[in-house]
């Protein structure tokens, strides 16, 4: 009887942990698939470069989403949260550099990729620093690190099992890579590639605009928000 009712509720407990997991990561696959800086970023490497250079870029954003899962859960988010300086300074520096990327793009606009008349794109970039350049344009929002937090705090129990805790980081991983290597593959077919070569000026431009856009977003955010916490 003893043996029995100890196999239930590990039982229970397993289902419950599966659940949890279930519900979070359903929860952070619903937001990495809402367009934003890194769906413009990953497909842009991948149409303009290679399918290894995409999905390079998708394990840099799967790792980005891993790194703040793991703030989340150690309680880092929370000291953001408390210390509003700090969350301000995280954020306006994030804007900053969307806004440094922006332009970096719209100046590479008119930068050639061919070496001829229906050449394929010339591999210049290192597929390392495609990577990076993921990670660094996912981890530049602190927003995403609240984000994530929110959903951790409405979907976990108070006490988790210690298997959600160590399982989650590289489930998100997985979960935000999945998502973004599937945005490479389509994105890095030769047809995807043709089409980006005879609009590429335009698309670039888009590009820049878009994500220079939202990291002008993210600095008049803090400013509006530093001042209001300076009239306080």
């Amino acid at each position: 009887m003893g043996l029995s009712a100890d196999t239930t509720e590990q039982a229970a407990s397993t289902m419950t942990s599966i659940g949890i997991l279930a519900g979070i990561l359903f929860a952070i696959a619903i937001g990495a698939m809402s367009p934003g800086p890194s769906f413009i970023l990953v497909s842009r490497i991948s149409v303009s470069h290679s399918r290894l250079h995409g999905l390079a870029s998708a394990i840099g954003m799967g790792m980005g989403g891993a790194f703040f899962a793991t703030l989340a859960l150690v309680g880092l988010v929370a000291l953001l949260q408390q210390v509003e300086w700090l969350y301000l300074v995280l954020k306006f520096a994030g804007g900053l550099y969307l806004v440094y990327l922006g332009i970096r793009i719209w100046q590479g606009a008119k930068t050639p990729l061919t070496s001829g008349a229906g050449d394929v794109a010339i591999r210049k970039t290192s597929v390392w620093r495609s990577l990076g350049l993921a990670f660094a344009t996912q981890v530049s929002n602190p927003k995403t690190a609240v984000v994530y937090a929110s959903i951790f705090a409405a979907l976990m129990p108070a006490a988790p099992p210690l298997a959600v805790l160590l399982v989650l980081p590289p489930a998100i991983f997985l979960v935000e890579m999945t998502w973004y290597a599937i945005v490479a593959l389509a994105f890095s077919a030769e047809r995807s590639q043709r089409v980006y070569l005879r609009w590429k000026i335009s698309v670039d431009r888009l590009a820049a605009l878009v994500i220079g856009g939202l990291g002008l977003r993210l600095v008049g955010e803090t400013v509006t928000s530093a001042s209001r916490l300076t009239l306080r």
